[in-house]
């Protein structure tokens, strides 16, 4: 009986080579025009309900979201909600704003990482649940002006499905060395591809000339003190990832279980907390943590 064949070894990469396969991966449209249209429509001063439907209705899979997240659990509603009007009622002009973004990014991620087996439906709701808690945990600390912040945490983890598509081998090495002996992901990424997918996520943002928040989010979520500008953004980004992946909430690729509280005592709640007294430590975790309870009722709804 012949000897099943050992599988070919997957050869570390250098950062000529990486960069190279890198620039063929396939770029994320939405990111560069978020459905303008509605974007347009929400920030004006004066939105009405038949105008935003209107444009809402063009998009079959926005309004699929849109009917599902206002009929889940979380809203509590007595009858099945089947209007677009509605539904906008009922969600507000930030929720629709957020979705409008969600649906296309979403999209593009499930094109860009193929069908490379991995449990992205989980891996979708990861990076959402960051995004949602992202916003929670900013505004803590500001009012948001904008959705840079959202979609910062939506983008954080690009760099994993940047690797799946362009280095399906090493991303599948990966997995199999992470099943066979849980470890630190950053170490077992560098030890296999020869870069991690925090550096990874940040090239590839930038071979698209996207925002520079996005692209430092990318690069320092897990280290959030080295970051130069947006500080907030990629500290928040930081605590929300921490948070969503110690709830277990949908599957990050980092299999190490984050420790209680761990977010509390991180440099990122450092960055941007750093004048709290112990109260307002306590009534800013309460938030979160409420926040973070509500979390998997409406990612239900979402994805």
């Amino acid at each position: 009986m012949e000897a099943t064949p050992a599988p070919c070894p997957v050869l570390r990469l250098d950062e000529a080579q990486i960069e190279a396969r890198l620039k063929n991966c396939a770029r994320l449209p939405s990111l560069g025009s978020i459905n303008s249209a509605l974007r347009e429509l929400l920030s004006a001063d004066s939105s009405y309900i038949a105008q935003i439907s209107e444009v809402i209705r063009r998009d079959p899979s926005l309004t699929a979201r849109l009917l599902r997240l206002v009929n889940s659990v979380y809203f509590g509603l007595s009858a099945p909600v089947h209007s677009i009007e509605e539904a906008i009622f009922y969600l507000g002009v930030r929720q629709i704003r957020q979705l409008a973004m969600l649906t296309p990014v979403i999209e593009d991620f499930q094109k860009l990482a193929g069908n490379v087996p991995f449990p992205w439906r989980e891996f979708w709701r990861h990076c959402i649940g960051v995004a949602m808690m992202t916003r929670e945990v900013i505004s803590i600390v500001r009012t948001p002006s904008d959705e840079a912040d959202y979609v910062a945490g939506l983008v954080h983890d690009v760099g994993k499905i940047a690797m799946a598509a362009a280095f399906s081998e090493h991303f599948a090495e990966i997995q199999r060395r992470l099943a066979e002996q849980p470890a630190q992901l950053l170490e077992v990424e560098m030890a296999v591809l020869g870069m991690n997918h925090c550096d990874l996520g940040a090239r590839y943002l930038q071979n698209h000339n996207l925002p520079e928040a996005m692209i430092e989010t990318a690069r320092h979520h897990h280290q959030p003190e080295h970051a130069s500008h947006h500080v907030p953004i990629v500290a928040a980004v930081s605590v929300a990832d921490l948070l969503v992946r110690h709830a277990k909430i949908g599957v990050s690729g980092n299999v190490l279980d984050v420790e209680p509280d761990s977010w509390r005592q991180s440099s990122a709640w450092a960055l941007l907390f750093p004048h709290l007294n112990e109260q307002e430590h306590s009534l800013a975790q309460a938030s979160l943590q409420r926040s973070l309870g509500r979390l998997p009722v409406v990612l239900e709804g979402l994805i």
